[in-house]
């Protein structure tokens, strides 16, 4: 035992330089190098076009391999059930949207044939998205105040005159007017659609433009706080915007910066208008679809298929409304008229573009970073793989295609995408069975919702914001997991709620961002201690029972040295080795200054029997009080360094020389000892690169013991 003790602790002592030799890098030419990419990306050969086929339109590689048997019942089952929960929410969000329900349900249908085509995840439901329609129900309200529209009054829809929009059948107020050299006649709804749409085209463009160019990577950037935070903020701003709809009350609709305030003090001062009819209505609703979630989370093991509680309860709502007459009797608001069929294409108005030309970037990235965010998902889910750029693409035209079919935007939606993985959904063909429910709905049974209430339409948006504000209940958890992420969180929901959403987006990234430089400016530094009869050294602030290294501090910094964090590095190392170089040196300086007016003083000379002078000896005798000769840096934590970070090192080893201290680096990565070599740290051709450099801290250690030795016996 005592000589497995013996021969593992000369193991440990003993120093055995490491010498190895790095790889000589082949030097390109840059117009070599351009001149192979763009032969290489400019050839044009019938291979290639295949593959660019392939790749851009999907459905033709999976398709033809589809596994009938497999996977059919699976696609069916999901896709009918999405189709069945799509065609409530589309009509409820189109209140948020500020257009009529019949765009929602066109909505509906061409996004989810398009992303059959063009997509490549095989879970996603793509549609109509509750925030999205509400971004776009913002700039609607705005544009159409702008434009003299009263955006109060409710239009008295009379049948058939959607698909042609003659104002004079609506008893709409009729619009004369020129925007940006576009002059036209429309009505209120006409002209809700036209910004839509102009809106949607731009955001599916811009979306468009960044596959192109590669952008999906500007993804990474939106944090997951960040996202979770704008949608609780956004559905903060989407209950309130349905309060009215519940009491059944007239408020005027807020526009701009604070609109959650001021909804809620005009939600107030008209209390007193109250439809009991709707109140009544909306507390049954809201009970019963609160009370089917509970049931279907508590017993969603036990239930091969979520139940339908939303189309139930518009179903029966309808009936009671229609057979009680509750519009008339009690002056309940109803949906109204909803035309079946399409209605004929139209190019997005390019005069409105202009107005809406900025709006439409915070939705194309919102619409992308939560449909790609999800692709991957559940992609990692189901062990496959997704194409963040053509998803970019894929949604891109799930906006620009549609626009031209009266539709507004579209996104990937959690909840939806939920459901379809949780009742077999093996394909996209699932989508194009919800695509044909919308369709039935659309040329069929859509005028059957006339009686409607608003108010039903608000309780079931209401219900799917439940998961976005129980977040608010997880805030400790949240808290107590990771602090920098709370407080992203908390900005983002409370800029989002209180300022505008667009804003709640902006501040969010830049939160995020100032979270991010905040870590690297500030992160943690540590002195490190040796783990008992082991070669590893691990943190002496976080661990009991270490073996500190006596004339040897060894400092670990955990971030990358760069110009915004260098003067953090200098004064963490400076603390935690408890020796400032410059104060030092400014010490010794002083002693000897002293020394030498003392001897002028006494205007005599005394000398050591050595041949010292009294001045010299006093210096020995402070360098010899020092608790330090040797300082080791763990780079192992330090991913990069640029020139300020290698300017600071060179400076911390240059400082510690001129007190005769030695800096050793162990454990740096292949890209600092580059930079630390084209910065000549390690002296002229890395001649000093084996006294400086190590590949562990353990082997730095040992060398700076022995170094250590050796001066000892020098100085015998």
């Amino acid at each position: 035992m005592n000589g497995q003790m013996e021969s593992h602790q000369m193991e440990i002592d003993s120093y055995c330089p490491v010498h190895m030799e790095r790889k000589v890098k082949i030097k390109t030419k840059l117009q070599a190098s351009i001149k192979a990419k763009v032969k290489k990306n400019c050839t044009c050969t019938t291979g290639q076009l295949k593959n660019m086929l392939l790749d851009f339109f999907p459905v033709l590689r999976w398709l033809p391999k589809y596994k009938c048997k497999e996977y059919i019942w699976g696609d069916v089952m999901s896709g009918l059930i999405i189709g069945i929960i799509l065609v409530p929410q589309a009509i409820a969000y189109s209140l948020l949207a500020g257009i009529q329900p019949i765009y929602s349900l066109y909505t509906s249908f061409f996004a989810n044939v398009i992303y059959f085509i063009m997509g490549t995840s095989r879970h996603v439901s793509v549609g109509i998205f509750s925030l999205l329609s509400l971004m776009v129900g913002q700039v609607v309200d705005r544009e159409l105040q702008l434009a003299g529209f009263d955006l109060n009054e409710d239009d008295l829809r009379a049948a058939g005159s959607l698909p042609t929009w003659n104002a004079s059948e609506t008893n709409a107020t009729l619009f004369n007017f020129s925007i940006s050299q576009a002059n036209f006649e429309c009505g209120k709804e006409c002209y809700a659609i036209s910004i839509a749409t102009a809106l949607t085209f731009l955001a599916g463009v811009y979306q468009v433009m960044m596959a192109i160019f590669h952008l999906g990577f500007l993804s990474i950037y939106l944090s997951e706080p960040m996202l979770d935070g704008f949608a609780t903020g956004a559905s903060l701003t989407i209950l309130t915007a349905q309060v009215k709809y519940l009491l059944g009350i007239k408020i005027p609709r807020s526009q701009g910066f604070g609109m959650i305030i001021t909804t809620w003090i005009n939600i107030f001062q008209s209390i007193s208008g109250t439809n009991v009819c709707d109140v009544i209505t909306s507390a049954i609703c809201i009970a019963v679809l609160v009370a089917a979630k509970e049931l279907g989370d508590r017993y969603k093991k036990k239930l091969k298929i979520p139940l339908p509680t939303e189309l139930v309860v518009i179903v029966v709502a309808t009936l009671i409304s229609h057979f009680c007459n509750l519009n008339k009797l009690y002056g309940s608001s109803v949906s109204g008229d909803i035309p079946t069929g399409f209605i004929a294409p139209k190019v997005p108005d390019f005069g409105l573009m202009p107005r809406v030309a900025l709006d439409a970037i915070p939705l194309a990235v919102v619409s992308f970073a939560f449909t790609v965010s999800l692709s991957e998902m559940f992609a990692k889910k189901y062990s496959y793989t997704v194409k963040a750029n053509q998803e970019m693409f894929a949604i891109g035209f799930c906006n620009i295609i549609p626009s031209f079919f009266h539709c507004f935007a579209t996104s990937a939606a959690l909840a939806k995408t939920l459901v379809k993985s949780s009742t077999g959904c093996q394909t996209q063909v699932s989508s194009v069975i919800s695509a044909v429910v919308v369709l039935l709905v659309l040329l069929f049974f859509a005028p059957l919702f006339y009686s409607l209430q608003k108010c039903v339409l608000a309780c079931i948006i209401i219900v799917s914001l439940r998961e976005a504000l129980r977040k608010f209940r997880d805030l400790p958890v949240r808290w107590q997991l990771n602090r920098v992420d709370t407080g992203v969180w908390l900005a983002t929901v409370l800029s989002s709620a209180l300022i505008s959403t667009e804003m709640g987006l902006l501040i969010g990234i830049i939160v995020s961002m100032l979270a991010i430089i905040g870590r690297t400016q500030r992160p943690h530094a540590s002195l490190l201690s040796q783990i008992q009869n082991t070669v590893f050294y691990e943190d002496s602030g976080k661990y009991e029972n270490l073996c500190t290294v006596a004339k040897i501090k060894i400092f670990r910094f955990e971030a990358p040295l760069y110009y915004a964090n260098k003067v953090f590095f200098q004064n963490a190392l400076y603390k935690l080795i408890g020796l400032d170089p410059a104060l030092e040196l400014a010490k010794r300086k002083k002693i000897m200054r002293k020394q030498r007016e003392s001897i002028d003083k006494k205007k005599r000379e005394i000398v050591t029997k050595k041949g010292l002078s009294e001045a010299e000896s006093s210096l020995v005798l402070v360098m010899k009080q020092l608790d330090v000769r040797t300082i080791i840096i763990d780079c192992s934590s330090i991913p990069f360094v640029d020139t300020a970070g290698v300017n600071t090192l060179k400076g911390v080893l240059k400082d510690y020389k001129d007190i005769e201290i030695g800096v050793l680096l162990a454990c740096c990565n292949p890209s600092v000892i580059d930079s630390l070599e084209r910065a000549g740290y390690f002296g002229k051709d890395n001649t000093d690169l084996h006294q400086l450099l190590f590949y562990s801290v353990h082997s730095a250690v040992l060398f700076a013991r022995e170094n250590m030795l050796l001066s000892a016996e020098c100085t015998v």
